[in-house]
This record gives structure tokens, sequence and C-alpha cells, in this order.
């Protein structure tokens, strides 16, 4: 039974579903909701996700929302090309690489990226630049990884990686608007700045299908 999922353009976490399934290889229909026409705010959707909010994704009778959660599901329901390891150590490793995404990379980017993409920044300068020194010291430790190994959690593409990229690249977006200029953040060009990390984000958008992740309104 063909995989669905409803996602919306520029969404970390929906983007995030997307690459996973892309690197396991996994057929599914795309459902692309329209923010701006509050398509996730509809009673159809709301139905499959009462919080409204993207990802969602069905596999025939079963639906599940929470980026983390779906990611968890795939790998379980289709163990081919997995994601979170096929050791003790590796699942062990890869968690880890996650949780530390999430806590002390993602979270501080969206307090650079918010202002920059959806207004305020003028007004919230103080905290944009101390999130930014918070996202400089993160992206040193990716850096340093990524110089060592291809991927975040080792020698294959894994939910770590999955989990970052998404931010990394929102992060980017952000960082070359017209209202960070003044700022000057330090993230571009992050092939000068970053070359490893740099280097990481091509081997991802190598992926096959990777176009379809995209955002379609970047």
């Amino acid at each position: 039974m063909t995989l669905e999922v409803y996602w919306g353009s520029g969404s970390p976490f929906a983007w995030r579903v997307l690459l996973t399934l892309e690197v396991k290889q996994l057929p599914y229909q795309s459902k692309l909701l329209t923010f701006s026409k509050q398509e996730h705010k509809s009673p159809e959707y709301l139905a499959l996700n009462p919080r409204g909010k993207v990802p969602t994704l069905k596999d025939g009778d079963f639906t599940l929302y929470e980026s983390l959660a779906i990611m968890a599901y795939l790998d379980r329901a289709y163990p081919e090309r997995p994601i979170f390891g096929r050791t003790p150590q590796e699942t062990g490793t890869i968690w880890q690489k996650v949780s530390e995404g999430i806590s002390y990379v993602c979270e501080p980017i969206s307090r650079v990226t918010g202002p920059l993409l959806f207004g305020g920044a003028s007004e919230k300068e103080s905290e944009i630049r101390a999130a930014a020194t918070t996202v400089a010291k993160e992206l040193a430790h990716l850096e340093a990884a990524v110089a060592k190994s291809p991927w975040l959690a080792g020698a294959a593409i894994s939910a770590a990686d999955i989990v970052v990229f998404p931010w990394i690249q929102l992060l980017l977006r952000a960082a070359g608007k017209e209202a960070a200029k003044p700022l000057n953040l330090g993230f571009l060009p992050l092939a000068t700045r970053y070359p490893h990390l740099a280097a990481w984000v091509k081997r991802i958008e190598a992926i096959p299908g990777y176009e379809r992740t995209y955002p379609p309104h970047w």
C-alpha cells in the first residue's frame, strides 16, 4: 500500500520525513499543503492531525504525526536502508547525535532564523546575536564531526544527518536575507567558514530524489 505524506514547503520537520523516504527509497504520494490557504487547519486535515501541524504520514489505515515518530516508524516498518543503525552501538550513537542536534543545534538556529524569515529582526537583534554565537559553536562541532567521517554518526547517512540538515539549510536561507546583512552573522559563505560541513550538505543534496524534498517556494 502506498505511503502518503502530508507536508508543507519550508517546514524542517516535514523535510526530515521526506528525506527519510528518499534515503530509504520508499515510494510515496506527496500531499503538499499550502500554509497561506490554511490547508493544515482544514477539518479534513485536522481529522488526521488534530494539532494542525506537518508532517503527517498515512500507511494504509495507520496515521501518524510528529517527525521523529514517523522516522522511527518508517525504519521499523521498512527496515531496508536503516537510518537508526543495525547494532545497539550504532543505534545508541545515532540517537545521541539526534538528541544533541535537537537540543543544541536546531533550537538556537530557530531563534536566529525566525525573525530573519518572518519579520522582527531589528527588534530582536540582541537575541539573534546571542543565538548566533551559540549556533557558531555548534557548527564548529558539526564541522569537526564531518571532518572525521562523511556523516554525523559514522560511515553511513543516518537519522542524525536527516534531523539536522533541514535546519542548516534554513539557517543558510535566513543568513542570505537582506535583514541579515547588517548583523554580519558570519555563516556565509559556508564553504569558506565550514568547508567540511559544506561538503556534507552537498552529499545530502546528491541523494537520488533530493529534489522532491526541496521546498518549492524557495
